[in-house]
């Protein structure tokens, strides 16, 4: 039989993946189509403007709940996750304890770790510029590089989106300080469910199984069931709950009648019948 040869990886730009998009290879990965940079910029661009803009929000809230000027500023250069953002400034705001909000923030940040752990095998990029780049991995970047087909078009996505939204976020921070005394009650304006609003019109496309659909459900649940009876801040807390919950569920489902028991057991038996007759 004659020796078969690999065909020969397809070349491209420095940086560029391989064969098909970032992550496992596969026949399928192979027949994705390139992305024009141009279109990876335009919808990074899209994302970034839209998102960034809901920074004017926060920054109302978080003036109108107590905090200075400099604090608000300082969350959305140095934090730089809505969701945690507003969770924090929210519960200190209904007169939650500074430590349960921390938490709460913090919890919600957490996601954004495991953001990175896909997103580094994705981008590749060098050791000097990782520490960087962690500070951009959020929910908005992390949506936007996902689906690209090649690593090229990932790190543009990344790029371009963290580098608006996080331009804008904090330009549109300090505007909405400045201006939350122009407001007068924040509250009445509705402006601190913007962030939310935006976060679960990311989340809502990633939730593709029934795994996934039914731990945001329970979480939400939990919340919003919580919420009248605990502090601010520990509801989210707890909701975190769900995913540790749904999952102990899924594997004593998988585990089924069988171990010795039920059916498996039945079938257990009539095989040692069989052996010793």
């Amino acid at each position: 039989m004659a020796e078969q040869t690999a065909p020969p990886e397809r070349t491209g730009m420095p940086g560029a993946i391989a064969a098909g998009p970032p992550g496992p290879p596969g026949p399928a990965s192979e027949t994705r189509p390139d992305k024009p940079d141009a279109a990876v910029v335009r919808d990074a661009l899209g994302v970034g403007i839209a998102v960034g803009l809901s920074g004017f929000a926060f920054g109302v809230t978080s003036a109108g709940s107590g905090l200075s000027l400099l604090q608000t500023c300082v969350l959305s250069l140095l934090v730089f996750t809505g969701a945690s953002q507003f969770a924090l400034v929210g519960a200190l705001a209904a007169g939650g304890n500074p430590y349960t909000a921390a938490a709460g923030a913090f919890f919600l940040g957490v996601r954004n770790a495991f953001y990175g752990l896909r997103l580094s095998q994705l981008l590749a990029l060098p050791r000097a510029v990782r520490p960087f780049a962690a500070h951009w991995v959020i929910d908005e970047t992390t949506t936007v590089t996902l689906p690209q087909p090649t690593r090229r078009a990932a790190r543009i996505g990344f790029t371009v989106t963290g580098l608006t939204l996080y331009v804008l976020w904090n330009l549109t921070t300090l505007v909405g300080a400045l201006g939350a005394e122009a407001l007068g009650d924040t509250d009445a304006w509705g402006l601190d469910a913007a962030s939310p609003a935006v976060f679960l019109a990311l989340l809502a496309p990633m939730l593709t199984s029934t795994t996934e659909r039914v731990t945001a459900g329970l979480a939400v649940v939990l919340a919003l069931t919580l919420l009248p009876v605990l502090p601010a801040g520990v509801p989210v807390l707890i909701s975190a709950l769900a995913a540790p919950l749904v999952l102990f569920l899924m594997g004593r489902k998988k585990k089924g009648p069988g171990d010795g028991k039920g059916s498996g057991g039945t079938v257990t038996r009539r095989k040692k019948e069989e052996w010793h007759s």
